[in-house]
């Protein structure tokens, strides 16, 4: 399957030096039977030792041991879970309040919906199952409408996750049982069978294992850059996906801030322009906190890679705008800042409040290190670096009156699929895709040797985690009818239609 690997062209060039005995560049005759001492140097701290030493993957097969793969079937009923109510409530706090209707209305349209806002609560329930203890820098909130399309720097489109508000060092199953959870009731919003459920959530690990196994017998750079976007379909045999990516990419490259500008912007009498009110997602706000916001890109320069600066030096700042984003963020402060350059054309920034990550108390349960951030929004965009391929080339963060936020490009030409609106037959081979996006991006920050020999070469942790989702998703959607309950009861508030 050289075929799908970035870079390379079916053949693969030795890494080491095969054959030699040792290490080139000594200063004598390399490969010439080892008549010439072998130069050992200290070893670097950041760096591997050599010669290496241990067997990661026999590692990883060894933690089937302590954690058989099919105990990851396991979810266990719990007397002192919160109840879904009292969990959406309990997430809101620091929120701003008056918003709080609408994420409530949100996230009681669907079970699907209700799973998109309750990180949290799935995380709490996550601390309860069996955990291998092998880290990665995980998502946190891997579920399926997270992946998507976005642009790099040269214009092309790359298909990745696309949201790292909870992302955090943590088991990397979390990630995964997330995202099989959410593809089964994504399914069944669909209207797919039950069975076309399960096996999407089944398929979903195996293209993970399959795609970790590739990866581990990779030289190392050749992993990291692995799977082309152009390969991903033929890779993971998602070809009833190809139409509907095509038309997902085609409505990207219009998705731009010039046309979010020409839409959402009015002109002002200085020839700049100004954001309209479009309450409630849209709205402007007063003069000091424009002003407050506007401040605080002067700090965010200072996250961004210096060859960065000349290009938003080209640019000045015109207006600053409140709007309400997504379903787990809405109730967070978030703004779009409307930059010109020269000609008038239009560069949205958006500037998001970052809170802690919902996942980090049920980490701290069950002994994973849980270092203090230092800037919640620092720790966003260094996982969203450590997990895609390409990242936004103006990812950076900042502080506006005390709080952290992350700041990045808004509308830069992102797509999405919906996966609550594909065809039964497509939602199996969205599974198979977004499940090799995963074993990507966990295999950047852990060694995919260790996770491969854990996953195996069987089917033994896709059906376990098959049966996981399953009965996971049938605990969302009594969440959800309980939160459903208590809108119509009016313990607590929903706007819907927002």
């Amino acid at each position: 399957m050289a075929e799908v690997v970035a870079g390379t062209s079916g053949t693969r060039e030795s890494s080491g030096v095969a054959g030699t005995g040792g290490v080139t560049g000594t200063g004598g005759t390399a490969g010439t039977g080892g008549t010439d001492p072998v130069r050992r140097l200290p070893r670097v701290p950041g760096f591997a030792e050599w010669p290496t030493g241990g067997s990661p993957r026999r590692e990883g097969k060894a933690l089937r041991g302590q954690v058989p793969r099919a105990a990851h079937a396991t979810l266990g009923p719990d007397a002192s879970r919160p109840d879904a109510v009292s969990a959406v409530e309990e997430s809101s706090r620091g929120r701003l309040p008056e918003l709080a209707p609408i994420r409530v209305g949100r996230m009681a349209a669907t079970p699907f919906a209700f799973l998109r806002g309750s990180a949290g609560l799935m995380a709490y329930d996550l601390a309860r199952t069996p955990i291998t203890r092998i880290g990665a820098q995980i998502c946190g909130d891997a579920h399926a409408a997270n992946f998507g399309l976005y642009g790099d720097a040269r214009g092309g489109l790359v298909i990745d996750l696309n949201d790292f508000d909870e992302t955090v060092h943590g088991p990397w199953e979390w990630d995964l049982k997330r995202l099989a959870t959410s593809l089964v009731l994504a399914g069944r919003e669909a209207g797919a069978d039950e069975a076309t459920c399960r096996a999407a959530a089944h398929d979903t690990v195996g293209a993970y294992r399959r795609t970790m196994r590739l990866l581990s017998r990779l030289p190392a750079l050749d992993a990291w850059n692995a799977i082309a976007d152009e390969e991903l379909v033929s890779h993971t045999d998602a070809h009833d996906l190809l139409g509907t990516l095509e038309r997902v990419s085609e409505k990207a490259r219009a998705n731009t801030s010039g046309r979010f500008a020409a839409k959402s912007t009015e002109a002002t009498g200085d020839g700049g322009r100004r954001f309209v009110d479009a309450p409630p997602v849209l709205r402007r706000i007063p003069d000091g906190e424009a002003a407050a916001v506007a401040a605080s890109l002067e700090q965010y320069l200072g996250t961004l890679p210096p060859d960065r600066h000349p290009l938003l030096a080209r640019h000045a700042v015109h207006d600053v705008a409140f709007r309400i984003v997504g379903t787990g963020s809405v109730g967070t402060r978030s703004y779009v800042v409307l930059l010109l350059d020269h000609r008038g054309e239009p560069l949205v920034l958006q500037v998001k409040e970052a809170r802690p990550s919902a996942l980090a108390p049920h980490l701290a349960a069950v002994g994973f290190d849980v270092p203090e951030a230092g800037h919640e929004g620092m720790r966003v965009v260094h996982g969203q670096k450590r997990m895609q391929v390409v990242s936004d080339s103006l990812l950076g963060w900042t502080t506006v009156d005390g709080r952290p936020y992350q700041v990045r490009q808004f509308r830069n030409r992102k797509g999405s699929v919906d996966p609550a609106a594909l065809a039964a037959d497509q939602v199996d081979d969205y599974a198979r895709m977004t499940g090799a996006l995963l074993a990507r991006a966990h295999s950047h920050s852990a060694d995919p040797r260790l996770i491969a020999g854990y996953c195996g070469k069987n089917d033994e942790l896709d059906e376990a985690v098959a049966a996981f989702a399953v009965a996971y998703a049938d605990r969302t959607e009594a969440d959800h009818t309980d939160l459903v309950t208590a809108v119509r009861s009016g313990r607590i508030a929903a706007e819907t239609g927002v």
